[in-house]
């Protein structure tokens, strides 16, 4: 994150920084040298053709589905990765990165996690917790932070319950105003006289804006800006030397993926980079399989098992997640520290979902049969969402019950993509 330690200020001496000073220092470091060990699995041989795919997953059929997936109108590029059986086995991409260009994705192509990476402060914070350095338990009036919370709930809730979105808010508040350009730190001050959902402590009601807090405790934990933290206790341990926070962690890539609506590439916005906990991380397609990976248990020396009961623990029952008949394949969803829990089929499975405006990511896995998927997209588009779903049905052999595996990603009920009309640009 940086080639120097950065000082704890505390939350005075960061708003005297402001955010352009806080996203100079996260946005302009190049990062800091790998490791030995992460050099050897930055040089491991990645399964990325026919040849290479092996397992008990039908990875040639499932290849067919997403590549008539990917060539979809709502579409631009796709990046797709699975774990099975605590092994990656399957690395593809399709598609473009910009469809006004042409270029194609490749394994290398950066796409952004946006609400992803809210498990990145899941782990950092139980990571800290076990090793002594925060207490989840302690209720966020221990910290100075720029939220405000109405009532008496600062003196109530958690940092567990903060990083489980049990702050009583409506859902998503103060999105549309950052949105709008206006700072995240005021944002949170003004939550203090925003309308509350429930009481605070005794829903789940999703948030970004105070989640974000979290990057104000966490840093001050950790001893370092929350961004540089991620990167030198997670993501470089881990060999993943594509993941950053900040607008060049995504532009400053040899390739990365432009934003679509349609056809339309969309303008970046900043917006969601300024809350790097909630939505701050980018990397491509084979550095997040690492750290799923890292998530069912591969890399008990940056997080040991202890650390990932605690963050993937459900603390909080909440709504279905998605819609139709994969809300209805999901029951009994809950959410943990960063991390969505459901039972699919008898079974549990852990991961989340993000989107911001022409980006979407999912990352879904199984912990007992360590099997998982991982896949980021270009587009707007939330048929993907499916994918996981698809390749665990054909992992568990079993498609009897409805939906079908193969319904996952049957496109039939689509009207047929309309011809192309040949550009004057080509």
């Amino acid at each position: 994150m940086g080639k120097f330690l950065v000082p704890l200020f505390g939350l005075a001496a960061l708003s005297l920084v402001g955010w352009n000073g806080y996203r100079a220092l996260v946005q302009e470091q190049p990062g800091l040298p790998l490791a030995e060990s992460a050099e050897a699995v930055v040089q491991e041989r990645l399964p990325t053709e026919p040849g290479d795919w092996h397992g008990k997953i039908n990875y040639m059929i499932l290849d067919e589905h997403m590549a008539a997936l990917a060539a979809r109108p709502e579409m631009a590029g796709l990046a797709v990765a699975i774990i099975e059986d605590d092994e990656i086995r399957f690395v593809h991409t399709y598609g473009v990165t910009d469809k006004s260009t042409g270029e194609q994705v490749v394994p290398q192509t950066v796409f952004r996690w946006a609400s992803v990476s809210k498990g990145a402060a899941g782990s950092l914070a139980a990571k800290l917790s076990k090793e002594g350095k925060l207490n989840l338990d302690a209720t966020l009036n221990h910290w100075k932070t720029s939220l405000v919370l109405p009532g008496d709930a600062m003196s109530r809730i958690t940092l567990a319950q903060l990083l489980s979105h049990q702050t009583g808010l409506t859902k998503n508040a103060y999105d549309r105003k950052l949105e709008d350009g206006e700072s995240p730190g005021l944002l949170r001050a003004q939550l203090g006289t925003a309308p509350l959902q429930c009481v605070p402590g005794t829903c789940h009601s999703y948030q970004n804006i105070a989640f974000d807090a979290a990057s104000e405790i966490l840093g001050q934990a950790a001893g370092s800006l929350y961004a540089a933290a991620v990167e030198k206790q997670l993501f470089e341990p881990l060999g993943m030397k594509s993941a950053q926070f900040g607008m060049v962690g995504l532009t400053g890539a040899d390739s990365w993926a432009r934003p679509h609506r349609g056809d339309e590439v969309r303008t970046l916005s900043e917006s969601y980079w300024r809350l790097p906990a909630a939505a701050g991380v980018s990397s491509n397609i084979v550095d997040m399989a690492r750290w799923l990976r890292a998530q069912m248990g591969a890399n008990k020396d940056v997080l040991s098992g202890e650390m990932l009961a605690l963050v993937h623990a459900p603390l909080i029952k909440t709504k279905r997640v998605y819609s139709g008949d994969l809300a209805r394949a999901l029951v009994e969803p809950s959410y943990g520290l960063g991390w969505r829990n459901f039972t699919y089929n008898g079974r549990r499975l852990i991961g989340h979902s993000g989107a911001v405006d022409g980006y979407r990511a999912t990352i879904i896995f199984d912990p007992a049969a360590r099997t998982g998927v991982v896949a980021m997209w270009n587009s707007d588009w939330g048929v993907p969402f499916r994918i996981p779903f698809a390749a665990l049905d054909s992992y568990y052999g079993q498609s009897a019950k409805k939906p079908a595996a193969k319904d996952w990603l049957d496109l039939s009920d689509l009207p047929p993509p309309k011809p192309v009309k040949p550009s004057l640009h080509n």
